[in-house]
């Protein structure tokens, strides 16, 4: 199942999305924290819906209660040393933002962001001290995330959450396939700008596995239902435009995830 958040008469809203790409908008009352609870029951959906192409989506998760990112999580050439542990950095849950959204940011403050592809974990029921064996059995579902950071020295070498956290810093979406309809375990995933690519891995790659990561930070506090997981990155790609490109007004980022789909952010 294919869930998103749109926008509908100026408000979030739930809806689900049907395999013929209608949109069907669940009660105003019902957030996607609930339905990741299973607090909600979803109904199958029924009638013609809305187009999709009509459609303003939303962050997939408008307003999760914590971000968490996953640090040096991927093989490949030209990778850092793995650590011996999950690294863990966060996002302020006020950086999401949107498909299709603008991102414009105070180019004083930084003007050396970046882009990056990670397979997001959205959390389903509360998970507290869970071993890796029962872990995914706490995962609601997966998305897109483009985990946009700062790169400048002042942020990015000691401020990790400020370079992180801006308005619009963490795209998430399109929308959240359920954990029953994707299996994580070996799909291709990627960046552009411009439509060149930047990153192009699978998630064979990964270091640390899913279950490891959610059971890692269940150790050390409790996961609630909506928290986000970027879950890590592959290398960059060496060749044009290269690990050094920046991103520029007048860019296009996508970031795509092989049974999921394509999230999209134009840079202001």
């Amino acid at each position: 199942m294919r869930l998103a958040t749109i926008v509908l008469d100026g408000r979030p809203r739930v809806a689900v999305i049907d395999e013929r790409d209608r949109v069907h908008p669940l009660d105003p009352s019902v957030t996607m924290r609930d339905v990741a609870a299973g607090v909600v029951r979803v109904p199958p959906p029924s009638g013609d819906g809305l187009l999709l192409a009509d459609v303003r989506l939303g962050p997939a998760v408008p307003d999760p209660g914590a971000i968490y990112t996953i640090g040096l999580n991927y093989n490949g050439p030209g990778a850092a040393p793995c650590p011996d542990r999950p690294l863990v950095y966060g996002k302020a849950p006020s950086s999401v933002g949107a498909h299709g959204a603008t991102l414009a940011w105070d180019r004083s403050v930084t003007d050396d962001v970046d882009a990056e592809i990670e397979l997001g974990i959205v959390i389903g029921r509360p998970a507290f001290h869970v071993v890796p064996g029962d872990a995914l059995d706490h995962v609601f579902g997966y998305t897109c995330i483009n985990d946009i950071s700062a790169r400048d020295e002042a942020l990015d070498g000691d401020q990790w959450l400020l370079g992180k956290s801006m308005p619009g810093f963490c795209p998430v979406g399109p929308w959240i396939v359920t954990a029953d309809a994707f299996d994580p375990r070996d799909v291709r995933l990627g960046c552009t700008i411009n439509g060149e690519p930047i990153q192009d891995g699978r998630t064979s790659q990964i270091r640390s596995g899913i279950d490891e990561i959610v059971a890692y930070l269940s150790r050390h506090l409790e996961l609630r239902p909506g928290d986000l997981i970027a879950s890590g990155t592959p290398v960059r790609l060496a060749t044009p435009p290269g690990p050094g490109r920046r991103l520029r007004a007048g860019d296009t980022v996508t970031v795509w995830v092989e049974g999921i789909g394509e999230l999209t952010t134009r840079i202001g």
